[in-house]
């Protein structure tokens, strides 16, 4: 698993697997959430930085499947379901609605840890945002990362490749605060020598392109004492 400490939400409604469960990713270094249920599984994601969501598809209040659905309208974070169907068709379905991977029940921890690693893997190669063309505060800033378009007020505006790539990152994860070491890791990892004030110069030239007044933000903003996240909602 990575080195670096993430955060896990682990949904399921049996305590001993997610005591387990849990143990497994806290040894690994990641600090881990838990819900025994959707309701309290989408308020975890939805006030702490996730970085991985392992969730269980029986659930007794909402279903696994609409915890993913609902997860997947804000955000591309990597899911990794278990569950106790073993049908193709079950598991397809899993996979058509967005999650990652699926294991099945019994599985050993060596294979979770292993499936984690992988979707975790993919998700650091993938920067593309949830959705690749969108628009933000009534179309005064719109993006197309397919092809690479960006335009502010209407005008359309020139971004270096690491400017996007941070862009990107930001988007991806609607309201993830990225400290500075996480962004050089997403974003900037082709760049050589990169050091916090590169990032800083990077955010500052991003923004005299995408906000009306760069010294007050509401597209890429400062979290004092943390990083950066997106504004745009």
């Amino acid at each position: 698993m990575p080195e670096i400490s993430k955060n896990v939400l682990v949904v399921d409604d049996e305590p001993m697997i997610l005591e387990v469960v849990a143990s497994l990713f806290e040894s690994e270094g990641f600090r881990a959430f838990t819900a025994e249920n959707g309701k309290d599984a989408l308020a975890a994601f939805d006030s702490e930085n996730i970085a991985l969501v392992v969730l269980d598809l029986m659930l007794p209040d909402i279903s696994g499947e609409d915890v993913c659905r609902a997860i997947r309208k804000k955000s591309r974070v990597p899911i990794l379901m278990l569950t106790a169907k073993s049908e193709e068709n079950d598991l397809l379905e899993g996979l058509g609605i967005g999650a990652d991977d699926y294991i099945t029940k019994q599985f050993s921890l060596k294979e979770l840890a292993a499936r984690a690693d992988a979707v975790l893997r993919r998700s650091r190669d993938d920067l593309l945002p949830l959705v690749v063309r969108n628009s933000f505060h009534d179309g005064d800033l719109a993006v197309d990362f397919e092809k690479e378009t960006f335009q502010k007020a209407g005008q359309t505006v020139s971004l270096t490749q690491s400017e996007s790539k941070i862009l990107a990152a930001l988007i991806k994860y609607p309201g993830k605060v990225f400290t500075r070491d996480e962004l050089i890791e997403t974003a900037l990892r082709g760049e050589s020598e990169v050091y916090d004030r590169v990032v800083d110069s990077h955010v500052k030239n991003l923004r005299r392109k995408i906000e009306d007044d760069p010294k007050n933000p509401v597209y890429v903003l400062t979290v004092h004492g943390l990083g950066y996240k997106f504004g745009g909602g």
